[in-house]
This record gives C-alpha cells, structure tokens and sequence, in this order.
C-alpha cells in the first residue's frame, strides 16, 4: 500500500488529486477525519461498496452505511434535508457527527434496503478537500484495530491494512472516539443513537 504524508493542516493536491483517482477507479483509501481514521471508497460505485462491506464484515441490509460529504450542499444531493434538518446541520457541521436521514435516489441500490443514509461532514481538511477532488461523496467507515495506541498510530494502522487498502493519507494522529450519531429522519425528534465525540443537545 502506498502511503502519502501531510504535515501539519497544509494540503498537498498532489496528494489529494492521487488518493481521487485511486477512489475513482474503484479502490479503497485510508484517510484521516476529525475523528478516527478511516476507509473510504466511492458511494456512487457498488463494487467498491462491496469491497468495503467484506473488509469490514459489514452486512448493508442491517448495518448503517455512512458517506463522508464535503459540505452540506453535496449531502443534499444524496439525502433529503428539509428546513429544520438544515439548521440542525448548519450549527453542527463540519463536525464530529453523523446524522442519519433519508437517503435520495442518487445513491446506489445497495443503500435502497434501508432506505437511510449516514450523513458526515468531518472538521478535518484532507477529508473534505478529497470529497471535493472526488466530486460525489465517500462511502466511509472507521478502522478498525484492538489497542488504542495503535488506532492513534497512522503508521500502526497502514501496516495492519497494508494488503488490505490500496493507498494511505497521512496527517498525524487519529482518535480513539468515534462519531456522535444523531437519528434525523424524524428531525422534530432528533435521537442520539451512540454518544461519541460531539455534543449534541
């Protein structure tokens, strides 16, 4: 696996031109958000979904599928937010949260079981300037390793997914707290489903 290095909040679009093309043909790259690093793939590309959901043992009919969106305007395409869910989402993204709403038909079949989609917009540069590099949202999930220090570690988590992943973004250390994720599709009622690194009131 092949692995390309940030340093300090500075983009390299070399970088982030490769980690697309990567994306946009098909593969899988780690990257970092504003919270644990992660997965990623194209949302648009069913095969590469498939990939993904194997390499996590994700069963899509039952479990969550989240996108990592560049920005609320790029989620909008992909789920339906009325009024009052866009200023829930404008107080709190970007940020460490994902909201799950209706999905739109724009997404690809695998997500039409559930009809819901998780919604993220990550505070972390990389992440949204490879969203915005790739054109359409990144169908992402957490890594996934044992020991807290090694999910912190980008290089403890490149050498774990090395035959795994086909390219690495690196910019310093991750988390070890995930995503706070807040169920929207009923947006007068919002329910917080798992407590993590966002506060939501």
């Amino acid at each position: 696996m092949n692995q390309l290095t940030f340093y300090g909040r500075q983009i390299d679009q070399r970088h982030i031109d490769r980690a697309a093309q990567v994306i946009a043909d098909g593969g899988i790259v780690i990257y970092p958000t504003d919270t644990i690093y992660a997965l990623g793939c194209d949302a648009l590309n069913n095969r590469a979904i498939e990939r993904l959901c194997r390499i996590k043992g994700i069963n899509p009919e039952k479990q969550l599928l989240s996108i990592v969106c560049s920005g609320i305007s790029q989620a909008a395409e992909y789920a339906r937010i009325d009024n009052h869910t866009f200023k829930i989402l404008k107080e709190h993204l970007p940020g460490p949260y994902t909201f799950i709403l209706q999905g739109t038909t724009k997404l690809p079949k695998v997500f039409r079981g559930r009809k819901s989609v998780g919604i993220r917009v990550p505070d972390q540069p990389v992440a949204q300037a490879l969203c915005e590099a790739v054109g359409h949202p990144i169908l992402s999930t957490s890594v996934a390793l044992d020991d807290d220090d090694e999910l912190i570690n980008p290089e403890s988590i490149a050498m774990h997914y090395d035959d795994i992943a086909d390219l690495m973004l690196m910019a310093g250390d991750g988390s070890t707290i995930p995503s706070t994720i807040v169920d929207l599709t009923d947006a007068s009622a919002p329910e917080i489903i798992r407590q993590g690194l966002g506060e939501f009131d």
